[in-house]
């Protein structure tokens, strides 16, 4: 950040010489304009990546998948609806909870497969 203020102090302290016209005023408003525009060109894309990863790991959740939670609730699924997913959480006493989709992070099946894989 301080550069960046170093270089404001630069182009108003310097007077350009006579006859010839400064571009120094216009390049700093240029380049601070092209950095915002990469920045949420960036984070626009990345943002779009993770809903991919998200429905598609939705789509691929199936009987029998250990789950995780947003809440930290580990269960294994019973059935998939629309928009919700029944998990079982408790196997002695077979109690089954009914959650959105969207509140599970991650399928933990998939993590011992990767796993696996790598070895």
């Amino acid at each position: 950040m301080s550069l960046l203020a170093d270089v404001i102090a630069q182009t108003t302290q310097s007077a350009p010489q006579q006859g010839q016209p400064s571009a120094a005023p216009f390049l700093l408003p240029a380049m601070l304009f092209a950095m915002l525009i990469f920045l949420f060109l960036s984070s626009r894309s990345q943002k779009k990546r993770e809903q991919r990863e998200r429905d598609a790991m939705f789509s691929r959740m199936a009987k029998n998948d250990r789950v995780l939670t947003v809440g930290g609730i580990i269960g294994t699924v019973i059935s998939v609806k629309d928009n919700e997913v029944v998990l079982k959480v408790d196997e002695s006493t077979n109690t089954k909870m009914t959650f959105l989709k969207t509140s599970v992070q991650r399928i933990l099946s998939d993590e011992k497969t990767d796993q696996q894989e790598k070895k």
